[in-house]
């Protein structure tokens, strides 16, 4: 009778103590004592956000453990079942949430049976910042994706080929990315169609989707003779598998009471109008729509908006002046819907400046419809000009200059014009004007009205490197949007100095890779665009001691063809600050706003991205402008 008591006792024990049929573990047989062991309640000590370090007292036979650890849960009573960390009675559990309560027990696995001790319960701290920045991961994806550029490989692509960007979310949560024909290689045509997709839901993952117009619309061909025989042209003979599918503006809008997706889109006709030594033959602006962006094949195309307007009649042969025969060129629209709810589209490149026409909300077509011949006395039908970059209407370059690629977006009372600069292989650069009406005039911060064919300043964008990075060029032709909380972004191609070594003979400059910023406003409302890429690094609290010490400035001021360097800079403990262009200036940190002042120079922090980093990682940069906005400064921690 006592050797029975015995054994029920012992088994009793076993059952309150231990549990011999974990699936987390292989049930093997013991020939440990689970009676022999015993496990004290875990102490948790050094709390932070995500770790927590904790300790046990073991006392009995070590014999027949296999493992040992702590197990935990934000459930009382956790087992081997729930998370474990193994090998130590005195370790740090990592990886937890912060401000959570967890319960954690030591225990002792015996190859089937299992001790555990009593159960602690503790609470995890709010995250320092230290933690936060720990935790995160960088993209990992490759600025020199030309082993990945080809069409097979564009499920791996991410921001690879993009050229053009127009981005815009939608009700399904992603941000879509449309964009011209172009790519490395020109592996964009295996697609076998124009004007390519890619979606994300955090605007650093993107996923290449495929084009959304399959061909060209058979309207061109039939609106291109109309437009040459009212001009005493004999039909076209160009070849249209030669034409050129150009910076589409993608917009969600509200038509009627319902929401749809209007994407505006510009093809160019390859050829010359009438022989040699004339202008190229014109160009088109036509409109798709769709109410599911998620289908690529949903889009709707619904023809013809706009054309190139003359004013030099139909005098398209003769001197230098006359051969530039278009005054707007037709082709970079960009699409606003105004706080009123009138629609305008604003378009140009090259010739003569930018123009602004009003739309019908309903058919996102030209008020004025039909259009008028696009020449002589119906210029108002086409647009009001609203920037050019020279003045001197008796000056070649008045019909030729370097400006394209308008953006404009509206935010507390101004409407932005963004515009690039230059030739896009190198000094390609973008400038961003302002203006209280739609329709202009625009002027720069340096108060200096472009509609009247001053230059634009500030500079946002330029050619440029940090340290001895190679750096970028060909950095504009944005997108500018929000996410509907007032946080902007800023996204354009950019590309490889023409000498790096991954260029090839035949494309010295090629490699076109998507650069989504982030954009800061300033006090007086302009916008100062963030010199690394964003990444989605989380935005924690800026401590001023990590502003003491050496960063990288860059003074971007306008050089064609030159990327702008960076020089060094040292904030040192006593306020002051060494190094050009801030020698000698005393600086000051406002940590409520994140504005770092150096003299009179605000400039906008941020966490961002070291991308030249060989082992990216987080680091802070600035932004900002000189007072006359004529000289614009970039510097990275």
């Amino acid at each position: 009778m006592k050797y029975t008591k015995y054994i029920f006792a012992l088994l009793s024990a076993m059952l309150l103590t231990s549990c011999s049929d974990d699936d987390k573990y292989s049930n093997n047989s013991s020939s440990g004592d689970p009676a022999s062991i015993t496990l004290t309640a875990p102490q948790v000590t050094d709390i932070k956000g995500i770790s927590a370090k904790v300790t046990t007292v073991f006392s009995g036979s070590e014999a027949g453990i296999v493992k040992r650890g702590f197990c935990y849960s934000t459930s009382a009573e956790p087992t081997i079942d729930d998370t474990t960390v193994e090998g130590s009675y005195d370790t740090t559990i990592s990886g937890l949430t912060e401000s959570t309560t967890y319960y954690v027990r030591a225990f002792a696995y015996l190859g089937g049976p299992v001790v555990y001790s009593p159960q602690t319960s503790f609470s995890t701290l709010s995250k320092t910042s230290s933690e936060v920045l720990d935790a995160y991961v960088p993209p990992t994806y490759k600025d020199d994706y030309r082993s990945i550029s080809g069409w097979a490989y564009h499920d791996q692509w991410n921001l690879a080929n993009v050229h053009d960007p127009t981005v815009m979310l939608a009700d399904d949560g992603y941000y879509y990315m449309y964009q011209t024909d172009a790519s490395f290689g020109n592996a964009h045509d295996a697609a076998g169609g124009h004007f390519m997709c890619r979606r994300s839901r955090n605007m650093v993952d993107w996923q290449v989707m495929g084009p959304v117009m399959p061909s060209l619309p058979s309207w061109i061909p039939a609106k291109l003779n109309e437009i040459r025989a009212a001009m005493g042209l004999g039909a076209s003979t160009t070849d249209y598998s030669k034409c050129g599918y150009w910076a589409p503006c993608a917009r969600k809008v509200t038509v009627d009471g319902q929401t749809v997706y209007r994407m505006y889109y510009s093809i160019t006709i390859d050829g010359r109008i009438n022989g040699d030594n004339t202008w190229g033959e014109r160009a088109f602006i036509g409109l798709m729509e769709t109410t599911t962006p998620a289908d690529i094949n949903s889009w709707q195309d619904k023809g013809f908006v706009i054309t190139n307007y003359s004013d030099k009649g139909l005098n398209y042969q003769g001197t230098a002046y006359n051969v530039c025969y278009f005054k707007y060129n037709c082709i970079d629209p960009s699409y606003i819907v105004t706080p009123e709810g009138q629609h305008w589209l604003i378009y140009g490149s090259w010739h003569s400046g930018l123009a602004a026409v009003q739309l019908n909300a309903s058919t996102g077509k030209p008020v004025v419809d039909p259009l008028p011949n696009p020449w002589g006395a119906n210029e108002a039908a086409y647009g009001k000009r609203i920037a050019t970059r020279v003045g001197d209407t008796g000056n070649y370059w008045y019909r030729w200059q370097g400006s394209e690629g308008p953006e404009i977006v509206y935010r507390n009372g101004w409407y932005y014009l963004f515009m690039a600069y230059d030739g896009l292989d190198i000094p390609y650069n973008t400038r961003v004007v302002r203006s209280r009406n739609v329709d202009g005039p625009y002027s720069g911060k340096d108060g200096v009205s472009v509609t009247s064919g001053a230059t634009a300043y500030p500079v946002v964008t330029h050619p440029y490197k940090f340290g001895s990075d190679a750096g970028w060029v060909g950095i504009s032709h944005c997108a500018v949007w929000d996410d509907g909380q007032d946080n902007w972004y800023f996204c354009s191609q950019a590309r490889f100095p023409i000498d790096y070594p991954v260029q090839t003979s035949w494309a010295p400059n090629a490699v076109m890779l998507g650069h989504v910023r982030s954009i800061r406003w300033t006090d007086d409302d302009w916008p100062v665009v963030m010199p690394e890429r964003y990444a989605a690094v989380p935005q924690v609290a800026i401590d001023e001691s990590e502003l003491l010490g050496d960063w990288e400035n860059i003074t971007l001021t306008y050089n064609e063809g030159v990327q702008d360097a960076s020089v060094r800079i040292t904030l040192g403990s006593d306020y002051k600050v060494s190094g050009s262009p801030f020698q000698g200036q005393t600086w000051s940190f406002d940590a409520t706003a994140n504005v770092l002042t150096i003299g009179a120079v605000k400039l906008y922090l941020q966490r961002e991205v070291d991308w030249e980093s060989s082992l990216r990682r987080p680091t802070i940069v600035y932004a900002g402008y000189s007072a006359n906005g004529r000289i614009t400064y970039w510097g990275k921690k």
